[in-house]
């Protein structure tokens, strides 16, 4: 009797394990097949971001941003909530793709101050300096707020200046160098206006230009430019490739370099 008592309890117990097995089972198999959701009920944001890696002191474009969602609850502090209010604004930082544009990255180049001149961002080791928008590229319309240039100036300079007051005059030979690297176009500003054609809706359709390029440099490099322009130089400005800033290593070149890098033959009779 003691026997069948003790295999009674024996199998009860397999048989509640059995059902605490299943239970344990069927619930875990459920909590695994519930999709877990995100918690996307919360409240979002429509703020503007980067749309592709924008560089410093560049003037931003619709071309530059774009929209991106965020929950309000991680919304950075400066947000903006439209593309108007960061179009037409100028970088202070890097930005990258997808980051949150924000007011504090942001200074607007087109405050006016009481006498009506634009409040332009500078540093406090720079000046801010206007250069005649005639040279050829500014003249096709290739440079924009936000370029980085280099400065290129032709000048003739005496042949023989270590003669003193008797010696031969031989006159002047021209040099080309780079006067300036990496040089920032913060503004353009000005337009020449197109020929007077007669007929307004001939003259309509002709594009204007900005007629000055306005450039941040060291007082030094502004003082070296206005030497360069006051000397009656010839100048032309060449255009980096985004983020390009490292300075080239580049000679200046006169009728000497030219003939000893492309071999040319001088002398009698040859």
């Amino acid at each position: 009797m003691s026997r069948l008592r003790g295999f009674i309890w024996f199998l009860a117990g397999i048989i509640l394990a059995l059902l605490a097995g299943f239970v344990a089972y069927s619930t875990l198999t459920r909590v695994a097949e519930t999709p877990i959701v995100a918690d996307t009920a919360g409240p979002s944001l429509t703020i503007v971001a980067a749309a592709r890696t924008i560089q410093p002191r560049t003037l931003l474009t619709q071309e530059d941003l774009t929209m991106i969602d965020v929950p309000a609850a991680s919304a950075p502090d400066g947000m903006l909530d439209s593309l108007d209010a960061a179009v037409g604004k100028l970088t202070l930082v890097p930005m990258y793709a997808g980051e949150p544009v924000l007011s504090q990255k942001l200074v607007d180049p087109n405050v006016s101050s009481a006498d009506g001149r634009s409040a332009l961002f500078l540093n406090q080791d720079q000046v801010l300096m206007a250069i005649p928008g005639q040279d050829l590229m500014s003249r096709v319309g290739v440079l924009k707020p936000g370029d980085r240039i280099d400065i290129l100036y032709s000048l003739s300079f005496p042949e023989n200046r270590g003669i003193g007051a008797g010696g031969e005059d031989e006159g002047d030979e021209q040099a080309t160098f780079a006067l300036l690297q990496n040089i920032t176009i913060v503004e353009m500003v000005g337009a020449i206006r197109p020929l007077d054609a007669g007929d307004a809706q001939q003259a309509a359709p002709a594009a204007v230009r900005p007629d000055s390029l306005l450039v941040t440099l060291a007082p030094q490099d502004a003082l070296t430019l206005k030497y360069a322009m006051d000397a009656g130089g010839i100048v032309d400005f060449v255009l980096r490739a985004p983020g390009v800033e490292r300075p080239f290593e580049i000679d200046p070149v006169d009728i000497d370099y030219l003939i000893n890098r492309y071999s040319i033959p001088t002398g009698a009779g040859r």
